[in-house]
C-alpha cells in the first residue's frame, strides 16, 4: 500500500477495484441523491495541509502521481490530502473508522472539513470556506476489536453544521445480501469520490462484506443503500490498493472480477448503540 502520510499507512489492507471502476468526481455523477448525500461527508485533513486566509482554508497537498502512483491512473494530477473519512449523523456528531480516531490526540490533531471536491478533473489546491472546517471537541465512543473486527469511532465537533444535514442510518434489522449499495468518501486521500454500482456479497457478525471500490482514505466513509438512501455502514478493511508495476516503475491499481479477491469490510452503524438517541 502506498500512502505517504502516517495516518493512511496504518491503514493495511484497503482497497481495490472490483470490475469497472464506479468512482466518479461529485461534478460528474449524475445520480442528484448521492450528491446531495455527498455534502455530508468529510475529509480527516491535517493541519499542515490547511492553510487558512481571508475567510477560507486553502488545503494543500502533493499529488497521487507524486507519491509513486501511475500517471496514467485515474485522478493522478488531483491532490492527495485526506487521511480518513467520516459523515454526520447529527448537527455537530460525526461517525468514523475506530482506526482512524485512535486517542485525543487524534481528536486534536485532525480537522474535519467539508466541501473538499473538484470542480475539473485536475484541479490542483482547493478553497473551502472556513464554515466547512470543523474541529473534533471530544470522542463520543470508539471501538477497534481485533477478535469481533468492529470498527467505529462516533466523536462531538466543536460546533453544529447548521448548513447541511445529518444523513440518515438504519437503526434496526440488517442490509440484504445483494442489497445495491454506494460508498462516498477520500480514496487514497483524494477530493471526494462517488462509488456506486456495488452490491453486498454476504453477511458477518459484525459487518457485510461488498464489492466497493474503495482505497485507503476512505476509512470511515458512509456506504449507503441506493434504495434507501440511508446509511448501511463504515467501509472498514479490504483488499491492497495498488500494486507496483514493474515496466512502468510505479503503482497501479490492484484489480478484482465482480466476484473476486476478499471483497471490503463494512461495520454495521446498528452495531453503535450510541447512536440510539439520534
Amino acid at each position: 500500500m502506498v500512502l505517504s502520510s502516517t495516518a493512511m499507512a496504518s491503514q493495511k489492507g484497503i482497497d481495490v477495484i472490483y470490475g469497472e471502476d464506479n468512482r466518479k468526481d461529485v461534478f460528474e455523477s449524475t445520480d442528484s441523491a448521492l450528491v446531495e448525500l455527498s455534502k455530508s461527508t468529510a475529509a480527516m485533513i491535517g493541519m499542515e495541509n490547511l492553510k487558512a486566509a481571508n475567510g477560507e482554508y486553502r488545503i494543500s497537498a502533493g499529488t497521487l502521481e507524486s507519491r509513486g502512483i501511475c500517471s496514467q491512473e485515474r485522478f493522478s494530477k488531483q491532490i492527495s490530502a485526506a487521511n480518513c473519512s467520516g459523515f454526520l449523523v447529527a448537527p455537530n456528531v460525526l461517525v468514523t473508522a475506530g482506526h482512524c480516531i485512535k486517542s485525543d490526540y487524534d481528536c486534536s490533531s485532525y480537522k474535519w472539513v467539508f466541501d473538499y471536491k473538484v470542480d475539473h478533473s485536475d484541479q490542483g489546491a482547493i478553497n473551502v470556506p472556513a464554515s466547512s472546517v470543523y474541529s473534533c471537541k471530544k470522542i463520543i465512543t470508539r471501538s477497534l476489536d481485533q477478535l469481533s473486527k468492529n470498527d467505529y469511532a462516533v466523536i462531538e465537533l466543536d460546533r453544529k453544521a447548521t448548513d447541511r444535514r445529518p444523513l440518515a442510518f438504519r437503526k434496526k434489522g440488517k442490509v440484504s445480501k445483494g442489497a445495491s449499495i454506494a460508498v462516498i468518501g477520500h480514496p487514497t486521500g483524494l477530493p471526494t469520490k462517488i462509488a456506486d454500482g456495488a452490491k453486498v456479497r454476504s453477511l458477518a457478525t459484525k459487518y457485510f462484506i461488498a464489492n466497493l471500490d474503495t482505497y485507503g482514505g476512505n476509512s470511515g466513509s458512509a456506504v449507503f443503500n441506493v434504495k434507501t438512501s440511508e446509511v448501511e455502514g463504515i467501509l472498514v478493511r479490504g483488499e491492497n490498493d495498488y500494486v507496483y508495476d514493474s515496466k512502468l516503475g510505479c503503482q497501479v491499481s490492484n484489480k478484482c472480477t465482480d466476484t473476486g479477491c476478499r471483497g471490503e469490510d463494512v461495520t454495521y452503524i446498528t452495531n453503535i448503540k450510541e447512536l440510539k438517541n439520534y
